[in-house]
């Protein structure tokens, strides 16, 4: 009676994403098919949660990560009685929550899939949070695709999950041998994959994809090891149950014609006995703590002294360490660059929330990621901002998965110096502009690097904190009051003849700049940006008026989507108003700080020509 109504369960879900598909006109029905049986075993015996509270802490995860399958999804909790199967037919249509590929507008979706391997270093991140943070009994399955067993980011979150034993994370591999253009590389080639997970730790079994009892056997407590992660891979066939189509090239994407659909339907349907679907089990002991709702504080003001030089990534590994001590929420992980970082301040002082993820940068993010799933923790992930570029696919979807995650990125600019190109983040604002939900933090002394570390635990979506490599002065007092979106002036005078903006390492050459053009006897007005996104475009607005509409920004970055951009954007509507854009152009080399930043005339030397220059026109 269990297996046929699990057969039964599958078959359902077969029929409801043809169905589905049909209603939009289009869609991947057959990559629904093959997963049937595996969806209708997890969902309906081995998964323990809650069918009426998706969102519950202590039930079990699945991440879909072949998100094309995203009817399948929605099928199963149409099932288990979440969804109407009305609703289904709404799929892909304007409006409609159920979307082409899913995203956490529903309530059952953690994160965000169809950008391909991505959703197992999710599940890694769901998977540590449960065994180390949580310390529940919560586990984690992800379903993952043959095809986007291509991706080296799956394999990078195979490498982390062996590594920390994640015994509570399971990856099912769909092998239905067929891509989207072509056959897969490995087809049905199922021994090369099982030896390829067991190289990598995993205790790993090749089942019948659509064999109930089989599935049943290697998905539950007595398929897993203690100490190492679980793989399933699984020989499917795509479009399993149509026929014609079933194991056939040429019909990824595209929905049954139809003229076919109530035929297949029936065929499909005359394979279903009627047996009682099973209930699924609840979770069970120990259970996850609740979330905690309140804001992330640190446990004390800023403790600096003006004129004292620091650099702002050491202020950074300070300062986190210090939110660790008020909140036991806050996690820190890093990609093998914590001693530069400084992310090794936190580890060193709450090593059982530190995550050494090594360098594997698309990990890094999706692992932090996972973290912040159900608000289970405030995550900080640094490395290099030059090597987040590795990441950005990782970053564009933490965005659709409207992830609360912090990315911290260090060395930016040629103010890195000797290390040269490579190592230099120039690239780095503009790809977190394009972040829809991002807020760009870029401090620039001590003080503000403490407070935006504060900022950005309690701000909704992705934040980016940009540090730099070189020491600079305390320039804040440490009760200066700091607000996401908040420019702050830090000279001006009634007599300023032009404005200076600048951020980081760039705010302090613009005020070196200004005390020069002081002996001159031309006042500027210096403005330290805080934020690049949101940018206070009304304090901009404002100091461009004051002073006549002469504005220079400078910054150590590449000109293309960077502070001058955005200065140009807030000024675009203002009459009478000229921005010039001092900013690195062209690839730099290696050299000693400030000898790059002279070669590239961001220094306080080329600021201060510049505002000769803006003078005199």
């Amino acid at each position: 009676m269990r297996t046929q109504a699990l057969r039964d369960a599958a078959n359902r879900l077969r029929v409801r994403s043809v169905r589905a598909t049909c209603a939009s006109n289009s869609g991947h029905p057959t990559s629904c098919c093959s997963a049937a049986e595996i969806v209708s075993v997890l969902f309906l015996e081995v998964m323990h949660y809650r069918p009426d509270r998706p969102g519950d802490p202590s039930s079990d995860r699945f991440v879909l990560s072949k998100g094309h399958a995203a009817p399948l999804l929605y099928a199963v909790w149409a099932e288990v009685g979440f969804l109407k199967d009305e609703e289904l037919l709404e799929l892909r249509k304007m409006g409609s929550r159920l979307e082409g590929h899913p995203t956490p507008k529903l309530p059952f979706v953690d994160v965000a899939t169809g950008s391909l391997g991505q959703g197992l270093g999710a599940a890694c991140g769901m998977a540590y949070t449960g065994k180390h943070f949580d310390r529940a009994s919560y586990q984690v399955y992800c379903l993952i695709g043959d095809g986007e067993a291509s991706e080296g980011s799956v394999w990078e979150a195979m490498a982390f999950a062996s590594f920390y034993g994640l015994d509570n994370l399971v990856a099912i591999f769909d092998v239905n041998r067929l891509g989207q253009s072509e056959p897969a590389p490995l087809q049905h080639q199922v021994e090369v994959f099982r030896k390829r997970c067991e190289a990598f730790g995993w205790t790993t079994h090749v089942v019948d994809g659509h064999d109930v009892d089989e599935l049943s056997r290697t998905l539950g407590p007595s398929g897993r090891v203690k100490g190492r992660p679980t793989a399933i891979v699984a020989k499917t066939f795509k479009g399993r149950g149509i026929k014609g189509v079933e194991d056939a090239e040429g019909w990824h994407g595209k929905p049954i014609p139809r003229d076919r659909a109530e035929e297949v339907v029936r065929d499909i349907e005359g394979l279903i006995r009627g047996a009682p679907a099973p209930t699924p089990p609840s979770p069970v002991a120990p259970l996850a703590p609740p979330a905690g709702g309140d804001p992330v504080r640190m446990p004390g003001p800023p403790s600096y002294t003006l004129g004292d030089k620091m650099a702002t990534r050491k202020a950074y590994g300070q300062a986190l360490a210090k939110l660790g001590r008020g909140d036991p929420r806050v996690v820190a992980l890093d990609g093998d660059t914590k001693n530069s970082t400084f992310s090794d301040l936190f580890r060193k002082e709450h090593p059982e929330r530190f995550i050494e993820c090594f360098i594997a940068e698309q990990n890094l993010v999706s692992v932090a990621v996972g973290c912040a799933t159900r608000d289970r923790t405030v995550p900080f992930a640094s490395t290099f901002a030059a090597f987040l570029s590795r990441g950005y696919d990782q970053i564009r979807m933490a965005a659709i998965s409207q992830s609360n995650v912090n990315l911290v990125g260090s060395h930016c600019g040629v103010s890195i110096g000797e290390d040269g190109p490579s190592q230099m983040a120039l690239e780095d604002i503009a790809m977190f502009r394009a972040i829809p939900s991002c807020t760009i933090f870029y401090p620039s002394d001590a003080v503000s690097t403490e407070k935006a570390v504060e900022l950005a635990a309690n701000t909704k979506g992705i934040c980016f904190i940009r540090t730099s490599r070189p020491e600079t002065a305390v320039i804040y007092k440490n009760d200066e009051c700091f607000k996401v979106g908040l420019a702050k002036t830090v000279r001006q005078s009634p007599k300023d003849k032009a404005l200076v903006i600048g951020a980081g390492i760039t705010l302090h050459e613009a005020i070196a700049a200004a005390e020069l053009l002081a002996a001159e006897g031309i006042a500027v007005r210096v403005l330290d940006v805080f934020t690049v996104k949101p940018l206070d475009v009304e304090s901009i607005v404002a100091a461009a008026r004051a002073v006549g509409g002469r504005v220079i920004t400078v910054e150590d970055h590449y000109p293309q989507g960077g502070l001058g951009e955005a200065v140009c954007g807030a000024l675009s509507a203002e009459l009478g108003v000229r921005v010039s854009c001092l900013a690195v152009k062209g690839v730099a080399w290696s050299g000693t700080p400030a000898q790059l930043m002279s070669a590239f005339q961001i220094d306080a030397a080329a600021i201060a020509k510049q505002v000769r220059a803006v003078l005199n026109d």
